[in-house]
C-alpha cells in the first residue's frame, strides 16, 4: 500500500494543498474527495456524523479515523477518553499533530482494548469489505464492548445506483451482494492498490447483527439513502 490517502492528509495539513483525492468505484466514475472535508469541523458535518458525535458516550474507540476529525471533536468539546485507529500511519500522523492524545496504527481486527462507544463512520461498515466478513467484524466489536457499551455505524443502501429508467433494477442475482465493490483512489498521478469496500443496506446489517448477538437499532436517515445505526449486546 502506498497510503496515498496518508500522503494527501499530510499535504492538507503542513500546507502543502494543491490538489484533492480522487475516488472511484467499480460501478462509478471519478470523483473529487476535497481534503478540506476530511478536516471539518462539528458544524460542517453530515447530520448522521453529528447525530453520532452526539450519543457517544465513556470510553471511546474512532475506527479508521482518518484526520481525527470524529476524535477531535468527542476529546475537545466533550472531554471524552478517545482512542483513535487507522491503518493509515500518514492519517494517524495527522491526527496526532491536530491533538489527539491517543492515536495508533492498528487494524480493528488487531485492537483487544474494550470501549463504552465505538464509532465507524463515513461508511463505516466499507472496513467489513464482504458480506461473508460481517459476521467476523461484528464478532470482534462485540467483544470490544463494555457492558451497556455501544456501536454507531454508519452505511448506505446503494441499491438506487442499480435503478434503469423505468424504475427496474439490473443486480445480477447470481453475483455477489451488490453493496460489494471495488474502490479506486488516486492523487497526484499515483494510483493506490484497490480495495474491498462494502455498502450494507440497514435489513442485512440487522440480520447479520442479531446472529451474532447484537440489537441492530435504526437511529437516522440521512440524505441519500445513508442511515446510521447503533449496535448494542441482546
Amino acid at each position: 500500500m502506498k497510503d496515498l490517502f496518508g500522503t494527501a492528509l499530510l499535504d492538507y495539513h503542513n500546507a502543502n494543498y494543491t490538489e484533492d483525492l480522487t475516488t472511484a468505484t467499480s460501478i462509478s466514475d471519478e470523483d473529487i474527495l476535497p481534503l478540506p472535508y476530511l478536516f471539518r469541523s462539528f458544524k460542517a458535518m453530515p447530520k448522521l456524523e453529528q447525530k453520532a458525535l452526539q450519543l457517544a458516550k465513556g470510553k471511546v474507540l474512532d475506527v479508521g479515523c482518518g484526520a481525527g476529525s470524529h476524535s477531535l471533536h468527542l476529546q475537545q468539546q466533550k472531554a471524552l477518553d478517545v482512542k483513535a485507529i487507522d491503518i493509515s500511519q500518514g492519517a494517524i500522523a495527522v491526527a496526532k499533530a491536530r491533538g489527539i492524545t491517543n492515536v495508533e496504527v492498528k487494524a480493528l481486527l488487531d485492537e483487544t482494548d474494550t470501549f463504552d462507544t465505538i464509532l465507524l463512520l463515513m461508511n463505516g461498515t466499507g472496513i467489513f469489505q464482504e458480506l461473508h466478513q460481517v459476521s467476523k467484524y461484528l464478532t470482534h466489536l462485540k467483544s470490544l464492548l463494555q457492558p451497556k457499551g455501544q456501536i454507531l455505524i454508519d452505511s448506505s443502501d446503494i441499491k438506487y445506483m442499480y435503478e434503469d429508467e423505468d424504475g427496474g433494477f439490473w443486480i445480477d442475482t447470481n453475483a455477489a451482494y451488490y453493496g460489494e465493490l471495488d474502490y479506486f483512489l488516486s492523487y497526484k498521478g499515483e494510483k493506490e492498490i484497490p480495495m474491498k469496500w462494502l455498502y450494507l443496506d440497514f435489513e442485512t446489517l440487522k440480520l447479520a447483527s442479531e446472529t451474532v448477538g447484537l440489537k441492530c437499532e435504526f437511529i437516522l436517515e440521512g440524505a441519500h439513502f445513508d442511515y446510521l445505526a447503533r449496535l448494542s449486546v441482546l
